[in-house]
């Protein structure tokens, strides 16, 4: 059996670096591509010494630890303990992530083993099964690519959790609840109150609410053009608000003034004193992540509430 040790030395070489490239993504660290590289270089060292005479110590754990260490010291510098550590722990929890995945797809789409006898293909011993290298070289491409696309949007659920609230409602006396998500780029108010538009989504709760609201959310243009009149109790609540999306300008909507907003974020409950609230069918967040989306200035003009929420 041949062993191509150069072909060995450079595929360490390009996944050393892109764990830690993987990495710095997770800690959101700005880290340059040299000192990446210089990591996955240092790491790469201990497949050379394996033909060394010190070969007995290339595969020891302390010294995968120390090499570990100085990989992560390299890309990453020492500011204090904890910045180092972390780094370390979520180098190997990448490490462990993208090495299982590898074997598991390996195993899953069942190569033959006896190919790994051939020119093409070398194999090693890992953990009692020979791996094949020629996978690996076709899998190290897909494996960084769809590896950092899942650790971004691993990051952009996190701030969208973090960014999620509970919105509670008051109409006529009946209380409704929502997750709500806190959109910056939620910019609308009512060009007359400047009162913040809150948009809130109601497709899989409309035997909750009025029939009359839920007609204005299906239908709300028989309002707006005035085909269908507005209910005297409903006349004080309902403003009609200019807004604009992108290819879409001079677009209307209808926004209802509730009885109460209030707003639930990191165990206390918020109440807020001035805002709108635009009811709508269409679906808010694919995966119903959120029902409603919150006007960032309505966290800024709210006074806490005297209930504290669950």
């Amino acid at each position: 059996m041949e062993v191509y040790l150069d072909i060995i030395w450079a595929l360490n070489f390009l996944f050393d670096s892109l764990l830690l490239y993987l990495t710095a993504i997770i800690l959101k660290r700005d880290a340059r591509l040299w000192r990446i590289f210089a990591g996955g270089l240092i790491g790469s060292i201990i497949i050379l010494l394996s033909i060394t005479p010190l070969h007995s110590y290339a595969g020891h754990p302390i010294t995968k630890l120390l090499f570990s260490i100085v990989m992560v010291l390299t890309s990453f510098g020492f500011k204090r303990f904890r910045f180092f550590l972390r780094g370390l722990l979520t180098f190997y929890l990448v490490t462990f992530l993208i090495g299982g995945s590898l074997i598991g797809v390996h195993y899953f789409v069942k190569f033959d083993f006896n190919l790994s006898n051939t020119v093409l293909m070398a194999s090693i011993k890992g953990f009692g099964d020979p791996i094949s290298w020629l996978f690996v070289l076709l899998g190290f491409p897909i494996a960084w690519h769809f590896s950092k696309r899942n650790m971004e949007a691993i990051e952009i659920t996190k701030i969208q959790y973090d960014s999620i609230v509970k919105v509670i409602i008051q109409i006529n006396d009946v209380s409704y609840q929502f997750k709500g998500l806190i959109d910056s780029g939620n910019q609308l108010y009512d060009p007359i109150s400047k009162m913040p538009v809150m948009f809130i989504s109601i497709r899989e709760r409309v035997a909750d609410f009025p029939n009359y609201l839920v007609e204005m959310a299906q239908n709300p243009e028989k309002f707006i053009l005035g085909t269908e009149a507005v209910a005297q109790d409903w006349e004080n609540r309902m403003r009609i608000i200019p807004y604009s999306v992108l290819g879409q300008e001079h677009q209307l909507i209808i926004a209802i003034k509730p009885d109460k907003i209030l707003i639930g974020k990191e165990g206390e409950l918020y109440h807020v004193e001035r805002g709108l609230i635009s009811f709508s069918v269409q679906q808010l967040s694919p995966d119903d992540a959120f029902q409603c989306i919150v006007h960032p200035k309505m966290l800024t003009s709210t006074k806490i509430a005297n209930i504290k929420h669950a």
